[in-house]
């Protein structure tokens, strides 16, 4: 893909198609999962090609690399026939750690990496200062693997709690992100049970604290349809939108 993303709606459409699929089979309205493209390692045209396409929002794993491509983005000329572009909203997907906090909760939109007591407050402390309520999803390691951040799933009640109580964040929902496997059909398995988990995690929550958490964050380009089955809302999606990152 070059470095205009040209062929970015034509990307943008077969993913569409997938998720209508999926949504088909899982008697799903489309419309009820919204696409995340996650420009992590592409340049600032990757969310430029996102805004003209007019979706909502773009996904950054990295604070430094998001606060500097949300800066470099310059006013995007409306594709043919719309008459003007949204600016676009900047979500965390990526691990945060607490030093970060300020500066992420200044320059990010949405925290979807929230997986701490202890990043909490200092976001919370944060968006008081900035005079703004910050939304955020709690980061579950549901697919209890070793080397995923998030917290474990015995702890989201607390974590849950916590974030209730924090008078400068509005928690959303939750997020996941998938083991993978030795071969496909592991890796497959393993999204299919984490996925699951959230699932069950978010509807015993909800019904325990009386909170929405509307927003399920799982799926990425090679699982969303396990996702979207089990019943994620957001689905975050980098290669199959822009193709393999620069680095």
């Amino acid at each position: 893909m070059t470095a205009d993303f040209a062929d970015f709606p034509t990307r943008l459409a077969a993913v569409r198609a997938r998720v209508a699929a999926a949504c088909a089979g899982a008697g799903r309205d489309p419309a009820s999962v919204e696409i995340l493209p996650v420009t992590k390692n592409h340049p600032a045209t990757a969310a430029e090609a996102v805004a003209r396409a007019g979706l909502r929002a773009v996904g950054e794993n990295r604070v430094q690399e998001g606060v500097a491509k949300r800066a470099a983005c310059a006013a995007v000329a409306p594709a043919p026939g719309v008459s003007r572009v949204e600016p676009l909203a900047w979500e965390l997907i990526g691990h945060l750690q607490s030093n970060k906090a300020a500066l992420a909760a200044a320059h990010f939109d949405r925290i979807q990496s929230v997986d701490s007591e202890k990043l909490l407050r200092h976001l919370d402390r944060a968006a008081a200062g900035l005079g703004k309520t910050l939304p955020v999803l709690l980061q579950i390691n549901a697919g209890h693997d070793p080397v995923k951040f998030g917290t474990d799933p015995a702890d989201a009640p607390r974590l849950l709690e916590a974030t209730l109580a924090c008078n400068s964040l509005h928690v959303d929902g939750l997020m996941a992100i998938a083991p993978l496997g030795a071969t496909p059909a592991e890796t497959a398995a393993h999204a299919a049970r984490t996925f699951a988990n959230l699932r069950a995690l978010r509807d015993d929550l909800a019904a325990r604290f009386g909170a929405p958490l509307r927003e399920l964050s799982m799926g990425m380009s090679g699982d969303l349809e396990a996702a979207i089955a089990a019943g994620s809302t957001l689905v975050r999606v980098g290669t199959a939108l822009f193709g393999e990152r620069s680095v």
